[in-house]
């Protein structure tokens, strides 16, 4: 990133602060930070600390005779390499969305040519509100990046999501946002499944599974560092998402289906979840409890969405459908009945069975996997999941290239 620069748009917020760290985090990392600092954002950091840290004058008022004379909104808006604004708020995110204009912030952000990362940081049911949601999902189809928000407790007491990224986060973002352009998927929307889902019992319990979403962040990371507008649908999993992909977090099959349905169109799908094929037919509203008696409650399930046979025999079918297939016994003649009965271009397909020392594929690093296309079949070999995704990358772009020629 060295001789990179940056304009970094402040918002009003509580977390204005981390923005300090950031912009000497960026300079650590050889990147110049000029920036633009709100009125709001002024209420919790001064122009006096950001223009001590980034050795530059702090521009705040879209008005001002003196900036524009030495700089002007427009120039300022295409100064950088990348527009970063962080904290990003509700009101900020909605000027961007709805194309207003009131301020030097929004105003710049509708002028800049350049690319923008947002680090969305505000309360959680306001990133919960239909209205933030809309905004966020029309910024993120016009191309806006995102890192965040994260979950935990905010300064108003509530959990939840809507914590700014934290400042080694942005900046891992930035660095990809960086790399990202021009790469062989630049222009290609991808959707990737990743982790278990839950499928309540009652309050307190769930039907899932072991898996940790480990190979399917490994996906989303490799397709958005080929360039791909990477779109990452997770169930509850506990590593964090990778930088510069969008990530929507769902708990049931029935979630994670219709987060899927709101992405498309999409040009490359990689449904990599493993989603649980059955969930309880009524979940109770309170803790199923032990009677005296110690009668065994009985519980009726019913059948979950189907979400790759959906997708492959959807209206907006992505271009390229890639399904996965965990087995523990007859994994590729499974594999290959379930590419036929659910219309899947490709399959992944996995032993998930403990190896000799008692350990699976589902939680641990490595994974051997066959890749079942419309032609062929492959087998790699033993490898880091994040090696079988970058392999898995290289053959979605060479079928593009094969493709398109």
């Amino acid at each position: 990133m060295r001789g990179k620069s940056v304009l970094l748009i402040i918002g009003g917020g509580i977390a204005a602060y981390k923005s300090l760290d950031l912009i000497r985090r960026l300079a650590e990392r050889g990147v110049k930070t000029r920036a633009i600092l709100t009125r709001a954002g002024a209420e919790f950091v001064t122009p006096l600390s950001v223009a001590a840290l980034t050795g530059e004058k702090v521009y705040s008022d879209l008005f001002s005779l003196t900036d524009e004379s030495e700089m002007g909104h427009i120039e300022l808006s295409r100064s950088a390499d990348l527009v970063v604004v962080a904290p990003a708020t509700a009101d900020l995110m909605g000027k961007l969305a709805g194309g207003l204009a009131s301020d030097l912030a929004s105003t710049t952000l509708l002028a800049t040519d350049k690319r923008i990362l947002m680090a969305p940081a505000m309360n959680v049911r306001m990133w919960q509100s239909p209205s933030v949601r809309r905004s966020a999902e029309t910024l993120a189809r016009d191309g806006v990046l995102f890192v965040g928000p994260n979950e935990g407790e905010m300064a108003c007491g509530e959990f939840g999501p809507g914590r700014m990224a934290e400042p080694l986060e942005i900046v891992a973002a930035v660095e990809q946002a960086f790399k990202v352009r021009g790469g062989p998927l630049d222009g290609f929307k991808a959707l990737v499944t990743a982790g278990p889902t839950q499928e309540p019992l009652d309050p307190v319990r769930f039907i899932a599974n072991r898996s940790s979403g480990k190979q399917g962040y490994a996906i989303a990371d490799a397709l958005a560092a080929a360039g791909a507008d990477t779109v990452l649908v997770s169930g509850p999993v506990d590593i964090a998402a990778p930088s510069h992909v969008r990530l929507v977090k769902v708990t049931t099959a029935r979630d994670m289906l219709a987060a899927c349905e709101a992405e498309l169109p999409a040009d490359i799908a990689v449904m990599s979840a493993a989603v649980a094929d059955w969930r309880p037919d009524i979940a109770a509203d309170s803790k199923i409890k032990k009677d005296a008696d110690h009668r065994i409650p009985a519980l009726r399930l019913v059948e979950n969405p189907d979400i790759l046979a959906t997708l492959g025999h959807h209206k907006k079918r992505p271009r390229l459908l890639v399904g996965f297939a965990a087995e523990t016994d007859d994994v590729l003649a499974h594999a290959v009945a379930k590419q036929k009965r659910k219309n899947a271009d490709w399959i992944v397909a996995n032993d998930v069975s403990a190896n000799g020392s008692g350990e699976s594929v589902m939680g641990g690093e490595r994974n051997q996997v066959h890749l079942i296309t419309a032609t062929a079949q492959e087998s790699w070999p033993d490898m880091k999941k994040a090696e079988v995704a970058r392999r898995l990358v290289q053959h979605i772009t060479q079928h593009f290239r094969e493709t398109s020629s």
